[in-house]
Parts: structure tokens; sequence; C-alpha cells
């Protein structure tokens, strides 16, 4: 079965070399590359559900290089294989939206396929890896190759420094991994039996102070990558610079392969302390509710979806924080519904977060811009876009019978049996969780009422926007398969968390029947809101079918809407994203730090007026820049050593060879 597992990751990249080795035939080039991509990550999925729907476990180890512990370790079991899942198929969809919004580009497209496919076979494998080593070597093909894409646009500065961002802090992450990994191989054992010493299997028999640094270590190392606050500095810089499909998979998949290093780590440590689920519910509201209020500050469509990365991000850790604290006392409903929240919304994400990116994607190309007060009026121009946004729209801000409102109901229901039959301790941190994923869902709502209705609704605010048309037949067709699936998955929520109780019971370390009984009355009562909203929801679209069969051959004009006394109403008369959002950022202005600029009417008839906003980046702005600048002040004042002479480099190198030759003898 591994063979068949890892036949997609070899397919992804046999296509990207192909499509990378006929550069000079572009079509062909372009037609391989999409292709290719599309169909491994198809393949991939189908022997993924294959596997999955059968129970299948497997393990296949091959040593590499005894001295280094490396293993070619690969393996299979529920958690790579739920991975997997959102890895291939957003790796399918996308490649088929980028058949369409890279069709025209004047860039090598064989480069950029070759990366793409590099990009998907290396998440593959980091989930299948089951060796340090190996799983190292997938994490650092999936940086480089992410950050080539990143930069796909080097010619443009913003690009450029935005690829540099990202590559300086997915480097800083991983040199936390091989932190962790080498402290697991030193004091992580299971006997003395054949195999690698850095074999996943091996970790084990890990003490107390050890684990409690492991855990550190992997919080950092892997929530860089995930993009939790205040290591989420790279995400709002990369997402926007990228090609809007690849910003789609690194935020709807890449970013939870962190997600996925944090449960297989937790899986090593054994029984965890309370702190361990007290930090991740820290790290869960601050991610989540900063993450949102950055998003509804935003100008730039991409750029606040990025910020909507961290804030799911967020909320993936509270649903890890409260089922850490249901293991930790012993509360088996607490911890069965915290894991399953979090792990359903793990997948959740990447249906609603890969349809916005594309949905943003498709505007932007059609358009031109990102920027939302340059668009307006496109939900006429771009029906089929307008409506798949919407409806991933309503999936992010948990609105019932889409899938958003599955996951985080869970994550609610945990919550709140913490706060209504546990220990103190744990009904007060579970209660700070209720409070943040209120307030993360309600500035959620106001986010996208602003982001959907500056785009799409109203009248066009640039000629751009009025020219607009609608996106090419795979791009729609991608965007529409995932529509369909944040539908589905809000239409058969029940079904999906009765799938994923297994997975949230080995994550707990409970019995499979004691989670099914704790899930039971929370599954029971998210079908009767789902049967609710699905009921108004047909009750919706029968009146309008009603109307539409009313008004059918009838005449109808047009006129005017109430110009409010007006003489010549125009698109300036719109709100703009600063004066739709200025009431919710000026009360949070102590967190965001957004400057306003503005020019007031200087009379009674003015001929200009002003008003706009700017909200960097708080821990960018102060806390990051600053120190980055002061440590590059410091190293610059070692340039002396770069005086050009070779010999005494050559020399350098010899004295410091045998210095570790002494250390290692001794």
């Amino acid at each position: 079965m591994i063979s068949l597992l890892l036949l997609p990751i070899a397919l992804l990249v046999l296509f990207g070399m192909i499509s990378l080795l006929t550069s000079r035939l572009p079509r062909i080039s372009h037609l391989v590359g999409w292709v290719g991509a599309f169909a491994a990550g198809a393949l991939g999925l189908a022997l993924t559900i294959e596997s999955l729907a059968r129970g299948e476990s497997a393990a296949f180890s091959v040593p590499w290089n005894p001295v280094i512990g490396s293993a070619f370790a690969v393996g299979f079991d529920p958690l790579s294989g739920f991975f997997l899942l959102p890895i291939y198929g957003l790796s399918a969809l996308c490649a088929l939206f980028g058949a369409g919004y890279m069709a025209n580009s004047t860039r090598g497209r064989g480069a950029h396929w070759f990366f793409y496919g590099l990009l998907c076979a290396s998440m593959a494998m980091a989930v299948l890896a089951r060796n340090a080593v190996l799983f190292l070597m997938a994490w650092e093909v999936m940086a480089l190759s992410s950050w080539l894409l990143v930069s796909y646009e080097h010619d443009k500065e913003e690009v450029r420094q935005a690829g540099i961002t990202y590559l300086v802090a997915t480097q800083i992450g991983t040199a936390f991994l091989l932190v962790m990994f080498l402290v697991l191989g030193r004091f992580g054992f299971a006997g003395q039996g054949a195999g690698a010493a850095l074999d996943f299997s091996r970790f084990t028999g890990i003490g107390s102070s050890v684990a409690a640094a492991v855990f550190v270590l992997a919080l950092v190392g892997f929530g860089t990558k995930a993009g939790i606050v205040p290591l989420h500095v790279w995400l709002p810089e990369a997402h926007p610079a990228a090609p809007s499909h690849v910003s789609a998979l690194m935020s709807g998949v890449m970013i939870k392969t962190g997600i996925y290093g944090l449960l297989r780590v937790l899986s090593f440590l054994g029984f965890p302390p309370a702190w361990w689920g007290w930090t991740l519910v820290v790290v869960g509201c601050v991610s989540g509710v900063m993450g949102v209020l950055f998003a509804l500050a935003q100008h730039d469509i991409k750029r606040l979806l990025a910020y909507h990365s961290v804030e799911n991000i967020g909320i993936i850790c509270l649903g890890l924080g409260v089922g850490l604290l249901g293991t930790t006392y012993g509360a088996p409903a607490v911890a069965a519904l915290g894991y399953a929240g979090a792990l359903l919304h793990v997948l959740n994400h990447a249906l609603f977060k890969g349809l916005l990116f594309l949905g943003a994607g498709a505007v932007a190309h059609a358009a031109g811009t990102r920027e939302m007060d340059r668009l307006g009026g496109l939900l006429k121009r771009m029906p089929l876009t307008g409506t798949a946004f919407l409806v991933g729209a309503a999936a992010i801000c948990g609105l019932p019978p889409l899938n958003g409102f599955v996951s985080e109901l869970l994550v609610f229901s945990g919550a709140y049996r913490a706060v209504a039959a546990g220990p103190v301790a744990q009904a007060v941190v579970c209660g700070a969780v209720v409070a943040a994923l209120a307030l993360i869902g309600g500035l959620a709502a106001a986010c996208f009422t602003k982001a959907f209705g500056i785009m799409f609704l109203g009248e066009p605010r640039t000629q751009a926007a009025a020219a607009a048309t609608g996106a090419r037949p795979t791009m729609t067709a991608a965007m529409l398969a995932l529509a369909v699936g944040c539908v589905a998955m809000g239409l058969l929520g029940t079904r999906a968390v009765w799938a994923v109780a297994p997975l949230a019971a080995a994550a707990a370390g409970m019995a499979p029947d004691v989670v099914g009984a704790a899930l039971g009355p929370a599954a029971a009562g998210l079908g009767v809101v789902t049967i609710a909203a699905g009921v108004l929801v047909l009750i919706i679209a029968l009146l309008v079918l009603l109307r539409a069969l009313l008004q059918y051959r009838r005449a109808q004009s047009r006129a005017g809407t109430w110009d409010c006394g007006y003489v010549k109403p125009d698109a300036r008369m719109q709100y703009t994203s600063s004066s739709f959002a200025q009431p919710l950022t000026g009360t949070f202005g102590a967190l965001l730090g957004t400057r306003t600029h503005w020019t007031p009417p200087s009379s009674a008839f003015p001929t200009h007026a002003e008003y706009g906003t700017h909200t960097p980046d708080a821990f960018a702005q102060g806390v990051y820049r600053p120190a980055f600048k002061g440590i590059g002040a410091l190293l610059s004042r070692a340039s002396w050593l770069q005086h050009g002479r070779l010999q005494l480099y050559v020399l350098s190198i010899a004295a410091a060879m045998l210095v570790l030759l002494v250390w290692r003898l001794g």
C-alpha cells in the first residue's frame, strides 16, 4: 500500500520536471504542468480515501546513513491520511485554477509548475515521513519551493521583500525543529531494537522536563509555519505576493503542516500537563482575535485573507487547547469535542480559504487590482465568482448550514462543557475560549460583509472594474467545486463528526466508544441546527423562484435608486473599506495602531476631500523590524572579516576542522 501512496508524490515530481524541461515550448510546458499536477492530486486523493475507508496502517523503512540515524522511513496512519486529504484535494483544484490563471503569463511557466509539483510532493512526504532526517528534508524542500513560488514576480520590490521575509521566518522555524529532533534523538528511546536512531517509533520514554522543552520547541518551530501570533509576520507578506492559486495552496494546506507536526510530536510526549493546554488556549485567543482585527483593517483583499488564516489557525489552537485540557483533567467529552473541532476545522479551512483565495485571484485577474476600493459592482459582471465567494465568506464566518459552523460548534461545545462541569482552572481558561470565539465570529462577519459588499455590490469605482468579465472555465470550475465542498461538509456535518471520531480518540488517548458517547449529543444538536438552517435556505430559494415566476414575461422598467438628495450621485459616494470598518477599527485602535490621514471639506462647496487609513502590523513594526535592524548593525561591525584573501579563508576553515577533530577525539 505504501508504494501506491508514494506514486502520486513521484508523479508530481515527474510531471514538474517534464514541464521544466519543455520550457522552450511554453504551451506544452504549461499543459503538462497543470494537467500532471491535477491528475497526481486526484489520484492521491482517491488512494487516500480508499486507504482511510479500509482503516489501513502501514510502514516501510530502508536505512540510509546509520551514522546520523537517517532512514527512508515512511508510514500511513489515520493522522497522516487525514492531512493528505486537503493536501491532495486542494493541490488538484489549485492546479486546475492555475491552468486559466497562468495561461497568458510570459514568465517561466515551466519553472513555476516544477516548483509547484515539488511543493505538493514535499507536503505529502512530510506527513508520511517516519524519520526525523527525512521529515526535515521534506520540510526544507517545502520551504524552498514555496519561497520560489512566492518570488515568482521577482522583478517587483515588494515581492522580493516578501520572499526574503518568508525565507528568514521559515529557516528560523526549521532551526527550532532541528534542535527539537536532536533532543528527541538524545532522550527518546524505545529499547535497543533495529532501526535508525531518529525514527519516530523510538521517540518514547521521555521525561517530563525534556517533554516540556520539546513541546516549547515544537510550538515555536511548527507555529512559525502555521502562522501563530507573534510568529505570523511572514504570512501577510507572502500570501499577497504569490500567484493566487499558490496563495490558496499555502494558506489552505501548507500552514496546516505545522498543525500536523504539532499533533505528531504531542503523540510522542505522553500525558500532557495542564499548562500545555493553557498555552495553546492563550496562543489561540491572541492569534484569533488579532488576526481578525488586522484583517478588518486591510484594503488589499489577499492581505485581508492572509490575516484570516492567522485567525483560523487560532481557532484550531483553541480546539487543541480544549482537547489537551480535557485529557489533563479527565473529561472525555471536553477532550473529544476539542480535538474533533480542531481536526475538522483543518479540513474546513482548506475548503473555504482555498475558495476565497481563488475568488480573490479571479477578481484580481479580471480587474487588474487587489485593492478593494478600486473594485465594486462585480457581482453583475462575475456572477459565478461572486456567488462562490459569498459561499466561502459565509462559511468562514461560521454560518449554518456551511462547513465552518460544524467545526466551530464543536469547539464551542467543548469549551461550554469545560465551563459547566470542570475544575475552576479549566472553567476559567475555557470561558476565555467561549468569549474569544464569540468575538472572532462577530468580527469575521463584519469583515466579510465589508469585503463582499465593497468588491461585488454597488457600482464600479474604476474603469477596470467596469470592464471586468467572468473567469475562465477552469478557474470557475475550481471555485465551484470548493463551494460545493463547503455546502456538502455543512449539510453532512453529523457524518463528518462521526468520521473524525476515531482520530479524535487517538489524539485524546481514549477508547473510541468513550469518545463516541461524548460526541453523540453534539452530533445530534448539530443535525437539528443543520436541518433548520437547510429548511430556511430552501424557503428563501423557493421565494426567489416564486418571484422569478411572477415576473416572468412581465414588462419591467428600471430607475435609479433614491439619491438621498444628491443631484448627481456617483461611485465616490459609496462606502470604502476604511469608512465601513472605521467604527470597529476605532474601537480597537489601541491594539491596531491604525494611522489615519484625511483632508476635510474646506468650504460649503468643496472640490476635494479625502479620508484613508493604514494599519501596519504591530509585531512587524514594533518587534521584528527593530530587532533585525539591531542585529544587522551588530553584524556589520564584523565586515572586516570579509577581507577578500582566499588563503586566509582556507586557513580559517582548516583551523576550524582541526579544532572539531581534536574535540571529537577528546
